[in-house]
């Protein structure tokens, strides 16, 4: 994003509310279109989920779920102002089940255990991300048995992950995004 913006939430209980998006560089905002595909494919999974939206960046993801009635979402970011933007907009939203981690995302994994239903992974393009972190969501029990893995993508980065079925995928522009089901072993 190219500097300072709104984010708009577009349903469920704080539908329409718009929130406030810091300018930083690389970060970009899942456009409106992506997140109202996403969550028409998530629409039976999130009421009463857990939620952990990793590289959390504006929060988008994470908000947009506890606004359709997801149990809980940790939200995860790395950058100290994204993470101080995030805690603001918990406390405008009064999102008492939101918790957000000012962490490095792939260090955080490493050292939790907690389970989720619903992962949405919205890392910075081009840095290889997906796959590492996929990698340690299956190996150190953060996916609760049919969990949802969501990915957000450049082009061209391979569709296959370890220990996840891809279920639907779809590209819009310059992203590619794969809503994925944990096999359990």
């Amino acid at each position: 994003m190219r500097g300072a913006g709104k984010v708009r939430i577009i349903g469920g209980e704080w539908r329409g509310r718009r929130l406030a998006v810091a300018g930083h560089p690389g970060l970009r905002p899942t456009p409106d279109r992506i997140r109202e595909t996403l969550f028409n494919w998530l629409a039976e999974i999130v009421p009463g989920s857990r939620c952990l939206d990793l590289f959390a960046g504006t929060g988008a993801l994470g908000f947009e779920a506890l606004s359709r009635g997801a149990r809980c979402a940790v939200l995860v970011e790395k950058n100290k102002q994204l993470a101080r933007k995030l805690e603001q907009t918990r406390t405008a939203l009064n999102a008492r089940d939101a918790e957000v981690v000012n962490a490095d995302a792939v260090t955080w994994l490493a050292n939790s255990h907690e389970p989720f239903d619903v992962v949405f992974l919205d890392p910075p393009f081009h840095q290889d991300f997906v796959k590492t972190t996929c990698a340690l969501l299956t190996n150190r029990g953060h996916l609760a048995p049919a969990a949802c893995v969501y990915t957000e993508t450049e082009p061209g980065v391979p569709s296959r992950l370890p220990g996840l079925t891809a279920l639907k995928q779809a590209r819009a522009g310059q992203v590619e995004y794969r809503l994925y089901q944990y096999e359990v072993p």
